[in-house]
């Protein structure tokens, strides 16, 4: 009641137009003298065609339209009105002597919004009128702070879009040339100190090329301009080429990464680059939270009519009170070597597992190790 109360106070009346519609003159002049002094806009009609011609040409913000007309009945009026897309977001308040339960459950249905019994006085006038023009004030600042919310949206997925896009390329170039350093280098020849921060520099430049990218691709996603290209494919020939990409990463650990392929052909009906990235996310979260000289297990398996890839590590684990919100909430987090993650590629993935039909799911014991799983439909025979 108080914020109710707090809008009314603000509302500017003469902002606001009511249309009043009546074929008797004098109720017509007493609610435009009424309405008036009470600051509102007042534009007027005596029947319900002029009502119809009214509301198009001014616009109101309520109408107070009679029942018993002569041309049009207040009714009919009423269910024009609603049909039309100019007017049909126009609050009515109908004028009546009918105060049946039949009467108002009918003016109900065809879209009234009050009513207002003759004869009435000024007080119960202008506090039915004025609640709803406070629902109309409500209305146009909901939709002012949508469209102020949307643009904000936009303008941030814009700038997530050009951030990932504009760094995604130097910092490639940037991995590219620490892996070579890295990999012709060794300790002896530049000392250890040097080579431990060549080291570090690679791993986050890996990390950093992954956030970009997953940021490039989720939003896209969220703003619909990424593709969705189902085909058949084979996860035999998918999964170990991403497991090898990461043998090298896996390595610098010595973690041992163990793949376990299914028995005979596993094809499915997915997007290629999106399947690719949910495993790669995968792996990437389990070699970060995997102690060193500890092993990954990748396995694929059919399940009822899906097939599934699980990543199980036996790393730090997650607490009980986060795997509820783990695919939907990002936060960072640190793996064992002091790897930060922002959280952003779990909900990539579960995005990306819904669009092709499949979903993300994670077990997990603290101090134990997790397995983070995703099911994908096979192709139907």
């Amino acid at each position: 009641m108080e914020v109710e109360e707090s809008l009314e106070a603000k509302i500017n009346r003469s902002e606001y137009k009511i249309l009043i519609v009546d074929d008797v003159i004098s109720n017509v002049l007493l609610l435009k003298i009424l309405l008036t002094n009470e600051k509102f806009q007042v534009c007027t009609a005596n029947n319900g065609t002029t009502c119809i011609e009214q509301a198009k040409n001014e616009h109101p913000d309520l109408i107070l339209l009679d029942v018993m007309m002569p041309d049009i009945s207040g009714f009919d009026t009423a269910v024009i009105l609603k049909k039309d897309e100019e007017t049909k977001d126009i609050p009515i308040i109908f004028l009546t002597a009918l105060n049946t339960p039949a009467d108002l459950v009918h003016g109900f249905k065809v879209g009234a919004s009050d009513f207002l019994t003759k004869p009435f006085n000024k007080e119960e006038l202008v506090m039915r009128v004025t609640q709803q023009i406070s629902l109309v004030a409500a209305k146009r600042i909901i939709e002012k702070q949508n469209a102020e919310l949307r643009a904000t949206l936009n303008n941030r997925d814009k700038m997530y879009s050009v951030i990932a896009h504009d760094l995604r390329s130097p910092m490639a170039s940037i991995r590219m040339v620490l892996n070579l350093v890295v990999a012709s280098t060794s300790p002896e020849q530049v000392g250890p100190e040097l080579y431990e921060l060549l080291d570090k520099a690679n791993k986050e430049s890996e990390d950093v090329h992954d956030l970009l990218d997953n940021l490039l691709k989720w939003t896209k996603s969220q703003t619909g301009r990424l593709n969705v290209v189902i085909q058949d494919l084979d996860l035999n020939d998918i999964i170990p080429g991403v497991v090898d990409i990461f043998e090298v990463i896996a390595e610098t650990k010595h973690i041992k990464l163990n793949l376990q392929m299914a028995d005979g052909p596993l094809v499915v009906t997915a997007d290629n680059d999106m399947l690719k990235t949910i495993v790669r996310n995968f792996l990437s979260n389990a070699i970060k939270f995997s102690p060193e000289d500890s092993s990954i297990d990748i396995i694929m398996s059919k399940d009822a009519d899906f097939a599934k890839i699980s990543v199980r590590d036996h790393g730090v684990g997650i607490a009980s009170d986060r795997l509820g919100s783990i695919f939907h909430k990002g936060e960072t987090t640190y793996g064992t070597g002091g790897e930060e993650g922002s959280g952003l590629g779990l909900q990539l993935c579960q995005d990306f597992a819904q669009k092709i039909g499949g979903d993300c799911t994670v077990e997990s014991v603290e101090g134990e190790g997790s397995t983070f799983s995703v099911t994908i439909p096979l192709k139907k025979e």
